[in-house]
């Protein structure tokens, strides 16, 4: 799967001699789909004199003048274009001081709440489980959603709240709360290992941990798990996005014919609350304590790789969770499985299943109809 749905096509030749240094990007889209503020990236080294520009640079886009970017750990531009089907926009860069910029993708280690790693940005929230939880024999397997249904950042204030001044992040406050069930599933898209019985191998909380990026438009993080598998996995959220992208790695001991496979945690025997789409599975959560009115937290996975998706039982029921949905792919030890995973809620913003398999479905179609980019 490609590292980033760009395809890049940099033009030679140097900038002009003139004040301010000025250069183009072409974002081109030859697809059916409008890109909306879809995140792109661009290699600072594909950019001539931008890294000498930075940090006093500003992106312009016709009449929209210091639009917010931010460049990443590992040398990328980013920022969100908006483009229509068949069409294309041209973003200036300059020299100049930007302005401050909102930070909406963000995250942190709470070791104040039994080292969770949370992270958010504009559309939801999540968690997932560290060592210190683990220590207390919790067997914290999958990512937990926090639902939100305001784009600016909430996820520092609640746990301040709910430890400092017993304001439960469990009730909404106006804002969203913690009302998904993970227990011991793998919740909210957590990818593992499928043995050659077809049975999860389940991965315990992550041991360490790097935060690589934090904002304003990408948050990034890098989790390694303690077990003989030595799995990593590179868990990226952008602004605007609802889905993060993951990048999982296994260097250790992988089990003989093993394969891998997302999975989202079942709380519902309908059939009806989970679909398989094309590249896509998605799953209408009716929420932990749903007769208080939390509404239906929708998750997703956007796997294109898989070959197959289906329904797994759990062998007894795990709280309320009844099995899991998968999307499996073929593994061999050592190689880089990559998958996008998330989700909405229903009091923000998502208004139907119709609509989060259509997020689903668009987020697969566009992987395979990367945005161009034209450095000139």
């Amino acid at each position: 799967m490609m590292r980033t749905p760009l395809i890049y096509a940099a033009a030679a030749g140097l900038l002009a001699a003139c004040t301010p240094a000025k250069t183009t990007i072409t974002v081109g889209n030859d697809s059916d789909l409008a890109a909306d503020g879809e995140m792109v990236e661009v290699r600072v080294g594909d950019v001539p004199g931008l890294a000498a520009m930075l940090p006093n640079a500003v992106l312009s886009c016709g009449d929209e003048v210091d639009l917010p970017y931010q460049v990443t750990h590992d040398s990328l531009l980013i920022f969100r274009a908006t483009v229509g089907a068949h069409s294309s926009a041209v973003y200036t860069i300059s020299e100049g001081t930007p302005a401050a910029v909102d930070t909406l993708a963000w995250g942190r280690l709470f070791p104040e709440r039994l080292d969770d790693m949370a992270w958010e940005n504009d559309r939801s929230a999540y968690r997932a489980y560290g060592p210190a939880l683990q220590a207390t024999g919790f067997k914290g397997f999958g990512y937990d959603v926090w639902t939100k249904c305001v784009p600016h950042r909430v996820v520092e204030q609640r746990m301040f709240d709910d430890k400092k001044r017993g304001i439960s992040f469990h009730v909404d406050h106006g804002e969203g709360m913690d009302v998904y069930d993970v227990g011991a599933t793998l919740g909210a898209g957590t990818a593992a290992l499928i043995d050659s019985t077809g049975a999860i191998v389940y991965p315990w909380d992550f041991t360490e941990y790097e935060v690589l990026d934090r904002g304003p438009l990408r948050f990034a993080v890098r989790l390694q798990y303690g077990d003989s598998t030595k799995e990593s996995r590179l868990i990226s959220l952008d602004a605007g996005s609802w889905l993060n992208r993951t990048e999982v790695r296994y260097d250790g001991a992988v089990p003989e014919g093993a394969r891998i496979a997302p999975g989202i945690v079942v709380h519902t025997p309908a059939d009806s609350a989970y679909t398989f789409g094309e590249g896509f599975m998605g799953y209408a959560d009716p929420t932990d304590n749903a007769e208080n009115g939390n509404g239906t937290i929708y998750v997703g996975v956007v796997a294109p790789e898989a070959t197959a998706m289906r329904y797994e039982p759990l062998a007894e029921p795990e709280g309320k969770a009844i099995g899991h949905i998968l999307a499996e792919s073929p593994y061999s030890a050592g190689s880089t499985y990559t998958y996008l995973w998330g989700s909405g809620w229903s009091k923000g913003g998502i208004a139907d299943a119709e609509a989060w398999n259509k997020v689903l479905a668009d987020a697969a179609y566009r992987l395979k109809h990367p945005l161009t980019i034209t450095v000139k």
